[in-house]
């Protein structure tokens, strides 16, 4: 059975990546998938690595929690949207304080290489934008995608990563907010 995670990175709780994770989960469940859910707005936790890696900030239960489902799953699914063409602030925080050096990932000594120690894990970036997928993608290269996709999961070991781009939401018909939720329910049912 595959282990899938969830992870929603949007601070509204009324906002429509909610429904893109409902129909995410559903579809995956209905495939036979074990499915768990991080909401990241429901956390409690300091979103401020103030220390840096010079000193480690004890984690808040939440984040502990949250660092088990993301070593337990298989397939890690990321749903946010793009503002100011990154990460909401409080998704940025929550992979500062979690994606860190002997949990996700450990320098070497001496070395200017470092241990991939979430290899093996699986990954799709769901993202809304308020802009067609086009222009982010050839206009702006597509900076909150190379943040989470590059910088953060390959480099911690997590391949492939998957993107499915939701958009623009901004002013989205009923019918095109439907036929986005059945295209994520499709790959959800894929374990995709």
């Amino acid at each position: 059975m595959k282990k899938i995670l969830i992870i929603n990175g949007h601070p509204n709780l009324d906002s429509f990546n909610f429904a893109l994770t409902e129909a995410y989960r559903d579809g995956a469940k209905s495939a036979g998938a074990e499915v768990k859910e991080i909401v990241i707005a429901e956390l409690q936790f300091n979103p401020n690595l103030q220390m840096g890696y010079q000193k480690r900030t004890e984690l808040e239960p939440d984040l502990v929690d949250a660092i088990e489902k993301i070593k337990w799953a298989d397939h890690l699914v990321w749903v946010h949207p793009v503002w100011w063409g990154g990460l909401p602030a409080i998704t940025k925080g929550f992979i500062d304080r979690c994606f860190l050096p002997g949990i996700t990932f450990q320098y070497r000594e001496n070395s200017p290489w470092w241990d991939k120690l979430l290899t093996g894990k699986t990954a799709r970036i769901i993202t809304t934008l308020d802009s067609p997928a086009w222009f982010y993608k050839f206009w702006f290269n597509q900076p909150s995608v190379n943040q989470l996709k590059k910088c953060t999961l390959e480099f911690c070991g997590i391949k492939p990563v998957k993107v499915s781009f939701v958009g623009p939401i901004k002013n989205s018909t009923v019918e095109k907010r439907n036929n986005e939720l059945l295209k994520i329910s499709r790959l959800g049912a894929k374990m995709i």
